[in-house]
């Protein structure tokens, strides 16, 4: 079994970032390691108010402990992180990986043209770091015109705005770029996946709900899918079709994120007999 591990804030309530990595990575048969770099009440999209526990000072502790034992880890996949942490993660990506270890990146910093609360004009340049050096990256076409230094777009992007996103990306020193949040169809919104040489499509119909959490339940599926030994474009796939069931699984008034737990089993019945 490979060990996974997922380095991204705990929202104590709200299904996003480590409640969503750690139930879905697992559910994929990968053992998912955690190291949360803060701890908030509840996450900032939509709710009034929220505590904020910066635990970037835990993270050389942690590291230190694991180099101690050996600890080491087969893949590394990110999230929603500060710009404090990503030194101390970066330093973790090398202390403790095993050979060929995958660093997995999903710069999650911005959606609808704008930051996340909380990050100025100056952070897609720090969150850059760790996508420099990647094996994957996931950003939605905002983070990733910000990280391209390009000016986001709230529609209209078109297969050579996406190509053009996509080299950007490979020039700063990611080796496979997934684009998400892709459409060329009113009808329809997928995914590209871009190796440096060619880009893959993939597409699902448009739903007409939009939810928190989308991008935090596809990056762990894609997370967990690549570990269980499918292709990036296979891994996309099956990424986009868990969050299309996790939102057809919501409930109208539950507006805080989505239920992926509805779809935990289906998840886990894709790789039966793997």
């Amino acid at each position: 079994m490979k060990r996974l591990l997922t380095i991204q804030d705990i929202s104590c309530v709200g299904q996003c970032s480590t409640t969503v990595a750690l139930p879905l990575v697992s559910a994929c048969g990968v053992e998912c390691a955690i190291l949360p770099p803060a701890m908030l009440s509840n996450h900032t999209g939509g709710f009034r108010t929220w505590s904020f526990a910066d635990l970037a000072g835990e993270l050389p502790k942690v590291e230190a402990k694991w180099v101690e034992q050996g600890i080491k880890f087969d893949a590394f996949y990110t999230g929603y992180v500060c710009e404090s942490h990503i030194g101390p993660i970066l330093s973790i990506m090398s202390s403790c990986a095993n050979a060929g270890a995958l660093r997995i990146v999903d710069p999650a910093m911005a959606d609808d043209g704008v930051l996340y609360k909380g990050f100025d004009a100056g952070f897609p340049a720090k969150m850059a770091r760790l996508c420099a050096g990647a094996d994957y990256i996931l950003p939605n076409l905002t983070e990733a015109a910000l990280l391209a230094g390009a000016e986001p777009k709230l529609e209209g992007y078109s297969e050579r705005d996406i190509a053009d996103l996509a080299a950007r990306l490979h020039e700063a020193g990611a080796k496979c770029v997934v684009l998400t949040g892709v459409s060329f169809d009113p009808a329809l919104l997928g995914s590209a996946v871009s190796d440096g040489s060619k880009i893959v499509y993939d597409f699902n119909p448009r739903l007409a709900r939009s939810s928190h959490g989308t991008g935090d339940v596809f990056a762990s599926v894609f997370a967990g899918a690549l570990l269980r030994g499918k292709s990036p474009v296979a891994a996309a796939a099956l990424a986009a079709d868990i969050v299309c069931a996790a939102i057809e699984a919501t409930g109208e008034d539950h507006w805080y994120g989505v239920s992926f737990e509805k779809t935990i089993a289906r998840l886990a019945n894709s790789f039966a007999g793997r």
